[in-house]
């Protein structure tokens, strides 16, 4: 019986780790993790801790299994990152209240505004309409791309 979601794994152009740890750790407030030391530096993990939860410190939780849901970034092909292709496959983060959303939307409106390498290919701009399907039976939400274009949604 599948009792949760232990990682999601999305893809980033090569040498590029950089910036997922940006992104991911700093714009989205997202716990990094060490990875096996065999794959140091052609993957980056993170930890998604609820309030409350802790690791042991020191960069994340240790090597072995994550009590945590987890966000994986490896390397994909080339192709995959153009600006032409935009799927709209995509994992679905949830937040704890509509303060949190709100706040994280800021957060990455802010980083899509200053720009750089890390920065999101697009945002939903606060106080905008979010560029999903509309409708009552949709929570609030929000997208935004990542610098490599995978398609994020953020939700209650």
């Amino acid at each position: 019986m599948i009792t949760g979601l232990a990682h999601i794994n999305l893809t980033v152009p090569e040498g590029t780790l950089d910036l997922a740890n940006e992104f991911y750790g700093e714009t989205l407030g997202l716990t990094p993790r060490p990875v096996p030391s065999l794959q140091k530096g052609q993957l980056a993990w993170f930890d998604i801790i609820p309030e409350g939860g802790h690791t042991n410190g020191e960069g994340g939780a240790d090597h072995g299994a994550s009590p945590y849901q987890q966000v994986h970034i490896a390397f994909g092909p080339a192709k995959e990152f153009l600006p032409e292709n935009k799927s709209s496959r995509h994992p679905c983060f949830r937040l704890a209240s509509p303060e949190a959303l709100l706040q994280l939307r800021q957060r990455i409106w802010d980083h899509f505004v200053r720009g750089g390498a890390a920065a999101p290919r697009e945002a939903d701009e606060p106080g905008s309409e979010n560029s999903g399907a509309k409708g009552v039976e949709y929570p609030q939400r929000f997208f935004a791309r990542d610098y490599a274009g995978n398609r994020l949604e953020f939700s209650l």
